[in-house]
């Protein structure tokens, strides 16, 4: 395959424009139809879910996200143009763009999206490793004689059925390992489609911060800073051994990743370690009804989310954020997985009444930890509330009445507080 175009998927040896549709989006690659490894990245998807579903918002800047003390989830490519960022202080982007649309996250839709765009997927290969609602690994290794086509259309031919079918956009990182085909996929946004060969890697990563090595966080730029390393070319002039001895097994992947060599496998089977869900208030709030309602609304959340990916967990913690920007971190153990939501909103409860007197509070969030699959959870009850069991039925009865006729069929009394 000399070159494809990525409208209409023709292979063709044109180098500019496709002699079929007149297309300037080719795609072009010594390696093309022998690359395997891809990483496939929806663009802005939270905003790009609101902006398909309310077309009036399609030329506006959209920002998705809380109040004002609340942070962006996500923003849109026009508001991303004013420099308005994902984790950026509400305040601060309205700031930069106060022309946005603030719009409320909307997690029952995202997640609705994310779960057809897993299904193509799969029906490509099953060897697809989520990250993230929005984003994944794919390894089409070996699928050509299934599906009578080179990795590359494949992609192609899936970035295009995703923006048809669901009306949101995706770019394509394809390469030889994982390291760079996420590395790719952030070279040509937004619908982009960007190819690193096995002989690219050096040429791709000169001159880069160290920190788009993935895993680098805060706490590693400034060790790594305090050694001098503050690029990729930093990196290179370290031995491997000196690495090591410094960083410990982070010198010897920091060394490996350097030279564009990645090791890991594409995992389906890579394990969520926790669900958690948080939210910032516009004020700080000291009332305890009050607070006891936002941890119900979080639980149920969580619960959602639990429900929807097939776990149950142990450990339910809860995440206080004091009006001076102390956090505090509670946590405590059931006695068996559990995914339901009265059960963790119970254990959440009781770790807000101990921890009272520590407000005002200006961010509260629930989790639930120590995760196994749901057939694990909730098998014999509690012994201490013998209403526990009747509970448990009735909210499965409720999630069968939701799921038929919405989320806001059925509605709890502290839910409203």
């Amino acid at each position: 395959m000399s070159a494809l175009c990525r409208d209409c998927l023709t292979e063709t040896d044109a180098a500019r424009r496709c002699p079929a549709c007149g297309c300037p989006r080719l795609l072009a690659h010594p390696e093309l139809d022998r690359l395997a490894i891809a990483h496939v990245d929806c663009d802005a998807f939270y905003a790009s879910v609101e902006k398909r579903d309310d077309p009036a918002l399609r030329d506006k800047p959209v920002i998705v996200g809380g109040g004002r003390r609340g942070v962006v989830s996500a923003a849109c490519y026009i508001a991303r143009i004013h420099g308005v960022r994902s984790a950026m202080p509400m305040f601060q982007a309205l700031r930069l763009c106060p022309e946005a649309v603030v719009v409320r996250p909307r997690g029952a839709a995202y997640a609705e999206t994310s779960r057809a765009i897993k299904a193509m997927m799969l029906e490509l290969t099953p060897a697809v490793e989520p990250l993230s609602l929005d984003e994944a690994f794919l390894d089409l290794s070996g699928t050509g004689r299934l599906h009578g086509a080179a990795p590359a259309y494949l992609l192609a031919r899936l970035a295009r059925r995703i923006e048809a079918e669901l009306g949101v956009t995706a770019s394509v990182g394809l390469s030889h390992n994982k390291f760079l085909a996420k590395l790719a996929s952030d070279m040509d946004k937004p619908r982009g489609f960007a190819v690193i060969g096995h002989g690219d890697a050096a040429d791709v990563l000169r001159g880069k911060p160290v920190g788009l090595i993935p895993g680098i966080g805060a706490a590693g730029r400034a060790a790594l800073d305090a050694a001098g390393v503050r690029s990729i070319d930093d990196l290179l002039r370290w031995d491997r051994r000196d690495l090591a001895a410094r960083f410990g097994s982070t010198g010897e992947r920091l060394y490996r990743l350097a030279r564009g060599e990645d090791r890991r496998r594409v995992s389906p089977d890579a394990a969520v370690k926790s669900i958690s869900n948080e939210t910032t208030f516009a004020e700080d709030i000291v009332d305890a009804e009050i607070l006891d309602g936002h941890v119900w609304r979080l639980a149920e959340k969580v619960s959602d989310r639990a429900k929807a990916k097939g776990r149950a967990g142990r450990v339910v913690t809860l995440k206080l954020k004091r009006a001076d920007h102390r956090l505090l971190t509670r946590r405590s153990s059931l006695r068996e997985p559990s995914r339901l939501a009265e059960r963790i909103y119970g254990a959440a409860r009781a770790l807000l009444s101990e921890a009272r007197g520590v407000g005002p509070l200006r961010l509260i969030g629930v989790g639930l930890s120590d995760l196994s699959p749901a057939e694990m959870a909730d098998r014999t009850g509690d012994l201490l509330d013998p209403q526990a069991t009747r509970r448990a039925r009735a909210e499965t009865a409720r999630d069968a009445i939701r799921k038929r006729f919405g989320r806001d069929a059925i509605i709890k009394g502290r839910a409203l507080r």
